[in-house]
């Protein structure tokens, strides 16, 4: 239930005092309340069933007035109070009044929905990507009011494209918004000298008077070298900066750079539990921006890297030829992937020369070492300088 007021904010919350305390002890969400029966929430709850139904129709009814299906009603009255306290236990079906129903949908009166077919056309509002084939692509460019993810490997243009973005969206409709950019980094700063190089060379710019292209100066940036300082700028500095300047787009390259260095660091066997936690904080973070998107009506784009995944290229015969000689062949079964080497050298006791060539060959290409100089942030500038900024920005990259 600790989603409750981040789904439906204005939601009356203190007529349910009661029942909050206890569906926060056993971890009830507010999706569960619509797609769980609500005799399981009052046995898993040991709250009054009528109440739990009270608050199951209370919570239907006010989404389907914030998503426009219904108008706003009142919330309706509950069942008779239970003079036995939170945990008490459901009450019969008998001791009901006749009149009383909490467990069924209140009908609320439909009125006119929130938006038409005509009003979301009206409003749509796009951000252009200057190329007129990958504009149609689009649909018309980068919606605003959405946040939209561009993946790739490193090196594939992903950086360049936001830098396009944070160009086109100075341009006046139907190319972009009219309003200025905010610009996140992860890893390495905003490339101005980039960004010059586009607003004198793009065909596009070339052709509008001087008065409307795009200017350096109406763009934002910062930096974020850590989930710390990323989670406290994106909740308490980017409203702040979007409400004074009226940005029209706000860009986080990339996105999980912080996260896998976060949880990727833990010692082995906790990789399962580290995922589901990342998961989590990013489920989290794209709730925040979508919010972010719908109030202020403005496009956020956050760009993601993928990573390699590595297998044993090797035939297993190959691999049973090479132990054949040097091995005995009863141990021939136990090192047919380079992750059964690595899980049974402590049953076998044998001495370092005497391991297999081609599962240390894989195990070398999953290391960090081996990776690393494919993840932006390192390869961006081949002769780092050695002053303590630079070496401070440094973070250690994760496999992804």
């Amino acid at each position: 239930m600790t989603d409750l007021l981040r789904v439906l904010p204005h939601f009356p919350v203190g007529q349910f005092a009661r029942l909050i305390p206890t569906l926060e002890k056993h971890g009830i969400s507010t999706s569960d309340l619509l797609t769980l029966e609500a005799t399981d929430i009052s046995k898993r709850t040991h709250l009054p069933l009528p109440d739990v139904g009270w608050l199951c129709s209370a919570v239907l009814d006010a989404l389907h007035a914030d998503f426009g299906v219904t108008s706003p009603a009142p919330t309706p009255l509950g069942p008779r109070q239970s003079n036995s306290g939170a945990e008490a236990g459901p009450e019969p079906e008998g001791d009901r009044p006749a009149t009383e129903k909490p467990d069924a949908p209140q009908q609320n009166p439909t009125g006119p929905l929130r938006n038409t077919a005509a009003s979301l056309s009206a409003q749509w509002q796009t951000i252009s990507t200057l190329d007129p084939a990958l504009d149609r692509a689009l649909g018309g460019g980068i919606p605003a009011g959405y946040v939209t993810e561009i993946t790739g490997e490193s090196g594939a243009g992903k950086t360049q494209f936001l830098l396009t973005l944070l160009l086109s969206v100075q341009l006046p409709p139907p190319h972009g918004l009219g309003r200025p950019a905010l610009y996140i980094s992860t890893e390495a700063p905003l490339s101005t000298r980039r960004l010059a190089q586009m607003l004198s060379a793009n065909p596009v710019l070339q052709r509008l008077p001087p008065s409307q292209r795009p200017s350096l100066d109406n763009i934002i940036s910062t930096i974020t070298p850590d989930l710390e300082s990323q989670d406290h700028i994106l909740t308490f500095q980017v409203p702040v900066e979007v409400e004074r300047r009226g940005i029209g787009l706000i860009v986080i390259d990339s996105v999980a750079a912080n996260y896998r260095a976060e949880f990727e660091r833990s010692a082995a066997g906790r990789h399962g539990s580290n995922m589901a936690a990342r998961s989590a904080e990013l489920v989290k973070l794209g709730m925040q921006l979508r919010g972010l998107a719908q109030q202020h009506s403005l496009a956020v784009v956050v760009a993601n890297q993928v990573a390699d995944r590595f297998t044993n290229t090797t035939p297993a015969s190959s691999l049973r030829q090479h132990h054949h000689h040097h091995h005995h062949p009863q141990q021939q079964q136990t090192q047919e992937s380079p992750l059964a080497t690595r899980s049974t050298n402590h049953h076998h006791h044998r001495p370092p020369q005497q391991q297999s060539q081609p599962p240390q060959t894989a195990e070398t290409s999953l290391t960090l070492d081996h990776q690393q100089r494919w993840f932006t942030g390192w390869g961006d500038n081949p002769f780092p300088t050695h002053s303590s900024s630079a070496s401070s920005s440094l973070k250690t990259p994760s496999l992804g």
